[in-house]
């Protein structure tokens, strides 16, 4: 139903989350990333709540398995919760309930973590690790990456329909935060079709924020 991966860029202290579900809007309810704290995803059966929960304590001084073992340990159902988290030290650690559906598969790397439930393959999240290692490029480019590779393996048993994008760097509002909340094509395809064309622009929303009197136009009526 869900695969995911959760990554911190070493070289920038950006955090980072992709995600792709059969379900639609999947991005709205299980990607969760806070600058300079850490990146996390509560996915199937969801609880978003469990993502604020997991930054909050990694905000508190926890590390990502210390996180993920309490926030399991305040759940009230935890048997039926996926996690993946990520912290500032790139450590990572991963969570899946026994009642949670279908094949559940997880793997941790270098500052990047993956899961995934209702897999084509057990071996997507561990191929997800290592395009994301293996990738170059801005940390929005490795994420998709990894997400496309995940598609090459099959992704879900059956067709994926929404995906998202979630950057954070070092500010409190998203550095990007790309949505497909639905698509009867590809709509990881979708997302990294919006990531080519949001990323040339994507330092001048930022700047826009700081000090617009130094932001770049683009030349389009009534932009923001």
């Amino acid at each position: 139903m869900t695969f995911s991966l959760v990554a911190r860029c070493a070289e920038t202290g950006q955090f980072g989350m992709a995600i792709s579900s059969s379900s639609p809007a999947v991005a709205a309810r299980c990607a969760f990333a806070r600058a300079g704290i850490g990146a996390a995803a509560s996915q199937n059966i969801t609880n978003p709540g469990l993502g604020d929960l997991l930054l909050d304590l990694l905000a508190s001084g926890l590390s990502a398995p210390e996180a993920v073992a309490e926030a399991v340990r305040q759940e009230r159902f935890p048997d039926y919760r996926q996690l993946l988290c990520i912290d500032a030290q790139g450590r990572t650690a991963t969570w899946s309930g026994a009642n949670a559906l279908g094949v559940w598969g997880a793997a941790e790397g270098v500052n990047v973590a993956a899961g995934g439930n209702l897999l084509a393959d057990k071996a997507i999240p561990a191929a997800m690790v290592t395009t994301f290692e293996q990738a170059s490029g801005h940390l929005g480019d490795r994420l998709l990456a990894a997400m496309q590779a995940a598609l090459a393996l099959g992704g879900e048993a059956g067709p994926v329909h929404s995906a998202g994008l979630l950057i954070v760097g070092h500010h409190s509002w998203p550095l990007a935060e790309l949505r497909c909340d639905w698509e009867e094509g590809d709509p990881i395809a979708h997302i990294a079709r919006a990531w080519e064309i949001y990323k040339p622009q994507m330092e001048a929303y930022q700047t826009r924020a700081i000090d617009p009197r130094a932001a770049p136009s683009y030349g389009v009526p009534g932009e923001t």
